[in-house]
């Protein structure tokens, strides 16, 4: 990355793609409602609500039937007590290299988890397993999907989950230094109560998964082009 971007401008400019989207925080809201801001994993209530967010956010997993197993539950059960004490905790612009790896072996593990039984076996995947991060710690993990992994790190496997916290980290870090505050405030600056790795993922949504490269203008075009790109 040769540049700490993107600047505001173009955060406040995808923010208003997402600002007109009906309803565009109601799954999200809802979540925070029903676990009081906080997930625990450990209870069975909020796994449940885990996987119907993830569900509402276009991950499509399976929901089992009466007297089927559940390997979702079991599974994200066992994944959490491995894990979930150690995940960080800090703003994405304060994560450690350490916490970057943790989280990194954290989402892998995550990804494999199975979800899905019967003729076809399931794994919650790369995209699903950066939401529910995303989910436990919305101040801490930048998420993705297939179409930002692939443009920013050309793979979705542990290793890039890392360089993509790390490239993040370093955005983050930038627009806080051109805001001038501590970052409380650029969410307000965005028009919506999101933290700013959601501020962040949206951006790359909108340059990557929605196509809209084409559409933000020449000099937009052109920086991309000259290699700004992680």
């Amino acid at each position: 990355m040769s540049d700490p971007l993107p600047p505001l401008a173009e955060l406040r400019r995808a923010a208003e793609v997402f600002n007109g989207f009906a309803n565009a925080d109601t799954s999200w809201l809802r979540l925070m409602e029903e676990t009081q801001s906080a997930i625990d994993l450990s209870q069975p209530a909020h796994r449940t609500i885990l996987l119907r967010w993830l569900n509402s956010w276009g991950c499509r997993i399976r929901y089992p039937r009466e007297d089927e197993p559940a390997p979702f539950d079991e599974g994200v059960l066992a994944w959490w007590e491995t894990w979930g004490a150690t995940l960080p905790t800090v703003a994405l612009a304060d994560l450690t290299d350490a916490g970057i790896d943790t989280a990194a072996k954290a989402y892998a593990d995550l990804a494999g988890v199975v979800v899905s039984a019967g003729r076809i076996r399931r794994t919650l995947g790369p995209t699903a397993a950066a939401k529910a991060l995303y989910a436990l710690r919305p101040n801490t993990i930048l998420p993705w999907d297939a179409a930002i992994a692939a443009a920013l790190h050309g793979a979705r496997d542990g290793a890039a989950f890392g360089r993509h916290l790390r490239l993040g980290r370093a955005w983050a870090a930038a627009v806080i230094a051109e805001a001038g505050d501590d970052g409380t405030g650029i969410p307000a600056l965005m028009g919506r109560p999101v933290s700013l790795a959601k501020i962040l993922d949206e951006y790359l949504y909108v340059a990557f998964t929605m196509g809209a490269k084409g559409d933000w203008g020449t000099e937009r075009g052109e920086w991309w082009k000259n290699g700004n790109r992680g």
